[in-house]
């Protein structure tokens, strides 16, 4: 079930904190499964606040991926609710999966369609979106001249171009660079700040949970734990040291 979020009723906050108005994401007891022997979620719970960047760890095969699709309405849940604030954005692993026309530009205009902008709004749109990303001198580059980093900068300038109150990101830094990786987190952190939405970020490098609000980590397809970055690595660090 697909919706937006009344109120905290579910109790799903992280940490216990009183909440001071309802999740932008909230998931509750949510199940999925490929087929009835290979269940990826059971029983899957979580939220996130508004105005937070929280994170989402957990190893291959955890159902990270597949959670990040139910979010984004790709998919739907076997069993409970998913509820988000609207207009969200989705940026996939991948950036070559979303780019889908010639020019920087022209892809983040892609996405305005719906709106029936004006086309001085539409300019206006585009132009601030890219300038958040520190990519606006791009708008005329073709999408194959860029490099790996700068395509995930244009999908992600695509999704703050809808005024999407949340953003969703499966594992952008993968296919990057060290620098790039890091430039991409600090980028994103300043959007959740600047913008006030709420953004939930899929990662297994400890080095990205210094610019989160907080994280949820996720095993055989449960969240088994939640709290502030600290907390999370110390815990990722103490199970790693003891295998």
């Amino acid at each position: 079930m697909q919706g937006q979020p009344k109120s905290d009723e579910w109790g799903l906050f992280p940490d216990d904190r009183a909440a001071d108005g309802p999740p932008a994401i909230a998931v509750r007891g949510v199940s999925f499964q490929w087929s009835s022997d290979r269940p990826v979620l059971k029983d899957c719970s979580l939220a996130v606040p508004p105005g937070e960047f929280w994170m989402l760890l957990g190893t291959n095969g955890s159902g990270k991926s597949t959670l990040m699709q139910l979010l984004a309405g790709l998919r739907q849940p076997a069993t409970g609710e998913v509820l988000l604030r609207r207009p969200v954005g989705f940026v996939f692993q991948n950036p070559d999966r979303q780019l889908v026309m010639p020019t920087v530009g022209s892809d983040v205009a892609f996405g305005l369609a719906e709106e029936n902008l004006s086309e001085i709004e539409t300019r206006d749109r585009i132009r601030s979106a890219l300038a958040e990303l520190n990519v606006l001198e791009l708008e005329r580059r073709p999408i194959y001249a860029l490099s790996g980093g700068q395509k995930q900068r244009v999908a992600i300038a695509g999704a703050i171009a809808t005024r999407c109150e949340v953003l969703l990101l499966d594992e952008p830094t993968a296919l990057l660079d060290p620098d790039s990786q890091l430039d991409l987190v600090r980028c994103v952190r300043q959007l959740v700040d600047d913008r006030g939405i709420a953004a939930l970020w899929v990662t297994h490098r400890l080095d990205e949970l210094d610019y989160c609000d907080g994280a949820f980590l996720l095993e055989n397809g449960r969240v088994v734990a939640s709290g502030k970055p600290a907390a999370m690595r110390d815990r990722l660090l103490a199970s790693q040291s003891a295998l």
